[in-house]
């Protein structure tokens, strides 16, 4: 391939290695994974979390705040649990928004590592490694398949995100938010 088309096809995305991961010393792991298929590290660092940063990288989009919410909705009809009774509500918005409450929490528990990854269609290419969110749906061979095994149905019960250990940018405009939201301009090589 030319170095015109990759440029052409190139992206730069967003990967969070979370904080269970980065406790369980899993982040070499992860980025050797990511580099293994030719994605290359054009950013990096580990910090702790700011408000501000945390409160920037999740969307305010209430679209986007009850499909977390619809999703709690469809593992309890899973597992025949009662969303009043354990949340207190059956509105995807309102279980949305209290998750996104752990979901905070979660970012913010200790120390998380940036990562700007660019390479051919990285933003696709590190979502399928990384695997489905809710771990116990990613297919083996996947970071969340491999590593990762904390219940939805778990998480709502104990009031906390599901420690899913990735995050990466779900489409090229959402990676280009998240990047400036974690790094400055001249960070990324």
């Amino acid at each position: 391939m030319t170095d015109r088309a990759s440029e052409m096809f190139a992206e730069t995305t967003l990967v969070l290695i979370k904080p269970d991961a980065v406790e369980r010393s899993l982040t070499g792991q992860i980025l050797t994974r990511m580099e293994q298929v030719g994605l290359t590290i054009v950013a990096i660092k580990k910090i702790v979390a700011s408000k501000e940063q945390i409160a920037g990288h999740f969307p305010k989009d209430e679209g986007w705040i009850e499909g977390m919410g619809r999703k709690t909705l469809e593992t309890y009809a899973q597992y025949g649990v009662d969303p009043i009774a354990e949340l207190g509500s059956d509105s995807p918005l309102e279980i949305g928004q209290q998750i996104l409450g752990w979901n905070r929490e979660y970012f913010g528990s200790g120390p998380v590592v940036v990562v700007a990854m660019r390479g051919l269609h990285a933003v696709d290419v590190v979502r399928k490694l990384i695997g489905d969110t809710l771990p116990y749906r990613a297919a083996p061979g996947t970071i969340r398949g491999d590593f990762s095994s904390t219940s939805p149905a778990y998480a709502n019960a104990a009031r906390m995100a599901v420690k899913n250990m990735v995050h990466a940018s779900g489409n090229l405009a959402e990676a280009e938010v998240e990047l400036l939201n974690w790094f400055d301009k001249d960070e990324i090589v």
